[in-house]
């Protein structure tokens, strides 16, 4: 197992080709995405102290991408959180988190992007807003996202954002989610 609590270690034989991104299923799985949130919000970046929980994770919906070996889920390896904003049928996406050592691997970030709206889709969702990082928005763009606004979150530069929902058909089941493969390398 991956100690996410330090983003340096890394087996460096380990090399899964491919990845499960649904809805954190079993405890482990919820575990292993707090502790990569902590990793990467309090420790990577330090935007928290000590920990980046808040009241928001009560009533939020944890997806999670995790390595698979021999076709089963071994690690978590990225996260983010759903949930329902405070107007009608509004869903935001947040704490959007990938280990450093697989942000270039199957295209995690994006997968969890696309979990994260499709799923929000098949709720009922008209309109699915994030706070994004400055230096993520040309990405969320790729993706069919509108830029919004320019602002700050927790002191840090960050756009408002909104999903174009036509680019992600509703997910119905989110424990059976996307698999994606890792990138080969030549």
């Amino acid at each position: 197992m991956l100690c996410i609590d330090d983003l340096s270690e890394l087996d460096p034989h380990y090399a899964p080709v491919e990845y499960l991104v649904r809805e954190a299923a079993q405890q482990w799985e919820r575990d292993e995405a707090m502790a990569l949130r902590r990793a990467v919000f309090c420790i990577e970046q330090g935007i928290f102290a000590r920990d980046d929980r808040d009241a928001t994770d009560d009533r939020s919906q944890l997806l999670v991408a995790m390595s698979c070996n021999g076709g089963m889920p071994e690690q978590v390896v990225g996260t983010v959180r759903i949930h329902r904003g405070e107007a009608e049928r509004e869903w935001w996406g947040s704490r959007l988190a990938v280990h450093p050592a697989f942000r270039s691997q199957g295209h995690l970030g994006v997968t969890l992007i696309r979990l994260a709206v499709s799923r929000a889709n098949a709720l009922g969702c008209a309109a699915f807003f994030a706070q994004v990082q400055m230096q993520n928005v040309p990405l969320f763009r790729k993706l069919g996202w509108q830029l919004l606004e320019e602002t700050a979150v927790h002191g840090r530069p960050h756009a408002r954002m909104q999903a174009d929902l036509g680019w992600y058909p509703p997910c119905h089941d989110p424990v059976s989610g996307f698999v994606t493969r890792a990138k080969v390398i030549a």
